[in-house]
């Protein structure tokens, strides 16, 4: 896979697939992290003279013009933190479109050093089309604005989208800095793997884990499940969950998941205790109870404090640690201690740590942990699981041919 230092950049218009999907309140970023993350292989391209054109996606608009997904903001606080020194324009070109006349306008007026942010690539259809043609299409026009393309969204490259797949196909193309590191973190924890290596999985759906399960029962020495999906866990050993978030569909793949890990000599950890909650709330009445006594008329919203000691200490003497998903609802204090203990165990251990991203991210800033604790923390959470589940990514891929 090349790099941008393969390419010869100066002069030329460089189009930048990043991962600027941030959570918006009200119009508000309310977690920068991915645009911070974006910034080393942009500044980089800018250093050496390339006039960028970064594209990226936020939320889900199924193409269509949805004001309240533009990128606007992403374009004011990107604009913030660039170097101001470097470039003739100051802070950020925003077109009012993706590939039309605002886009082509915006970016033929870009000098050396210049960045320009299109809006919302998925207020385009052929962005996300599953039809090759339509697809291919709006590749053509976001292609023809560049000489040069960089991969650097690896958030998203686990999409066959047209920004991912299929512009690399018509440009000369490079990785940017952070997938590079990216995959060179993730395959720390897929190739000569230092033990005991412990994955920590959370989050609300079993279902949205079982790919990356049943291929860790063959690499990880122990698993440790916390957040929503437990809830199916505890019912597949046949213990009350109350009124808890349940996959019953998910029963009989959870058992055999336990019995796998049995016979194979994976442990396993589950919560030997849960916050339950009269309902999803942070007034509602909570405590502590024993994982198998839930009550029936409460919902299961954190671990308990005993498990967060279990967890931490099941931790101690790893030496390599994966954890995707919160424990808890930990928008909620009273449902973030779980999530804050895990954490800290990371921190706490000799291990080399890789959080990996998406909520688990937006926690680790959100609880007041320093960023600089943990070895890797990942931008990408579903493109992380599917890379550890041995799928092939179509983003890589394009990036590798």
């Amino acid at each position: 896979m090349r790099t941008i230092d393969d390419l010869d950049v100066a002069g030329r218009r460089v189009l930048v697939r990043s991962d600027l999907n941030v959570p918006l309140e009200d119009g508000r970023i309310t977690d920068d992290g991915r645009i911070r993350a974006s910034l080393p292989t942009i500044e980089a391209l800018r250093a050496r003279g390339a006039r960028v054109i970064v594209c990226a996606h936020l939320g889900r608009p199924k193409g269509e013009v949805k004001p309240e997904l533009s990128l606007a903001p992403v374009a004011a606080r990107l604009g913030e933190l660039l170097d101001p020194g470097v470039g003739t324009n100051a802070g950020v070109a925003f077109p009012a479109d993706v590939v039309g006349d605002s886009a082509r306008l915006n970016v033929d007026a870009l000098d050396d050093g210049d960045v320009a942010l299109l809006e919302n690539l998925r207020f385009e259809p052929g962005e996300t089309s599953k039809d090759d043609a339509e697809r291919g299409a709006f590749a053509d026009r976001l292609a023809g604005l560049a000489d040069l393309y960089v991969g650097d969204g690896f958030g998203a490259v686990h999409r066959k989208h047209a920004s991912v797949y299929d512009v690399p196909a018509r440009l000369p193309h490079a990785a940017g800095g952070l997938i590079a590191t990216e995959v060179g973190v993730l395959r720390r924890l897929t190739e000569d793997v230092e033990r005991p290596y412990a994955v920590v999985l959370g989050g609300s759906k079993v279902s949205d884990k079982l790919g990356v399960i049943d291929n860790l029962l063959g690499k990880a020495d122990r698993i440790l499940i916390g957040g929503g999906m437990v809830f199916t866990f505890l019912k597949a050993q046949g213990h009350e969950v109350g009124k808890s978030l349940l996959e019953e569909d998910q029963l009989d793949t959870v058992r055999e998941y336990l019995r796998r890990a049995e016979e194979t000599g994976v442990e396993f950890v589950l919560p030997v205790d849960i916050v339950a909650a009269t309902a999803f709330s942070a007034d509602a009445e909570y405590a502590s109870v024993p994982a198998d006594a839930i009550p029936a008329d409460r919902l299961g919203l954190d671990i308990g404090p005993e498990s967060g000691k279990l967890f931490a200490s099941r931790l101690a003497d790893a030496r390599t640690v994966f954890w995707n998903g919160p424990m808890g609802v930990f928008e909620m204090e009273p449902y973030a201690h779980g999530t804050r203990a895990v954490a800290q165990g990371l921190i706490d251990s000799r291990a080399f740590t890789v959080v990996g991203g998406g909520d688990s991210a937006a926690a680790v800033r959100r609880l007041g942990f320093d960023e600089g604790a943990f070895s890797y923390i990942s931008t990408g959470g579903g493109a992380s699981l599917e890379y550890l589940e041995g799928r092939t990514l179509p983003g890589l891929q394009a990036l590798e041919d």
